[in-house]
């Protein structure tokens, strides 16, 4: 289930007040209306425009809304209750066989584990399952890394501009030193595009950017304690063994927790006995 990450606003809203923090605090005539500039903006914001149009087709483009709002989410896994669930599926495949977990498929929302339960309810071999599976990994990767290659090449052009701006201001202002009243305006593109560009791309592009990376291999790694989970179950694992398995994965502080909840567990050390 996704929910709003809120240290992604947070982040982005502190790092605008330091910015505000830093005019102000130095008393700077004009305050901080002194560091807006419009054809500083023009500048950044057109030449970044273009040099995505020309990077990456219209339809690429059109995703970038719905990236940058994957930025501003998160995505809970929860590894407990993923191994409680295979644990559950591994004993009533035990218990009943493959083909009863059907009547259980309604009760798992992952589409990924549902998706290698299927698999094993069909009769696949495990090494099959697992290259399928895999494959599946390997193409959310690939497109996860096309669509965060939008947010790092806004954040490589964004600079590249901002020094462009600045070129152009420095230009400006030296072919005309002889008329005071133009110096201002020019150093204020020379210096503000420069300003612009870095903050946009180090503020908000390139962190995005590396948000999405860290929730693909997050993701990436659930996935691999599913295929784990479905192998087990595919293979008839007992189920106290299955979850010592899985187990591994967990932090910790979560794998002393399960040990204590072992104490209770319907899965003990004498049922295991008795299952093997």
């Amino acid at each position: 289930m996704k929910r709003l990450d809120l240290l992604t606003p947070i982040g982005i809203v502190v790092g605008v007040l330091v910015l505000i923090f830093g005019v102000l605090s130095n008393g700077a005539s004009g305050g901080f209306l002194s560091f807006l500039d419009i054809p500083s903006m023009i500048i950044l914001f057109g030449g970044l425009a273009a040099a995505m149009l020309v990077n990456f087709s219209i339809k690429e483009l059109k995703r970038l809304p719905s990236v940058i709002k994957q930025g501003f989410s998160i995505k809970d896994h929860s590894l407990k209750d993923l191994i409680e669930t295979c644990i559950l599926l591994s004993d009533r495949a035990r218990r009943e066989g493959l083909l009863a977990l059907e009547m259980e498929l309604d009760e798992v929302k992952d589409p990924f584990l549902k998706k290698g339960i299927l698999l094993a309810i069909d009769g696949i071999e495990s090494d099959t399952i697992t290259d399928i599976m895999h494959a599946d990994i390997r193409a959310m990767e690939e497109r996860h890394g096309r669509m965060r290659n939008l947010l790092e090449k806004a954040g490589d052009y964004a600079p590249a501009w901002g020094m462009i701006g600045t070129l152009i201001g420095l230009v400006l202002m030296l072919k005309n030193l002889n008329d005071p009243s133009t110096l201002g305006p020019n150093m204020a593109i020379a210096l503000l595009t420069t300003l612009y560009g870095s903050l946009l791309a180090n503020l908000f592009f390139h962190p995005l950017a590396a948000k999405l990376l860290a929730q693909t291999d997050e993701e990436v790694f659930y996935k691999q304690i599913v295929i784990e989970g479905v192998i087990g179950v595919q293979s008839g694992q007992n189920p106290k063994l299955l979850k010592e398995k899985l187990a591994v994965f967990l932090s910790d502080e979560d794998q002393k927790e399960e040990e204590d909840k072992d104490k209770v567990s319907p899965f003990s050390e004498e049922t295991v006995r008795n299952e093997l």
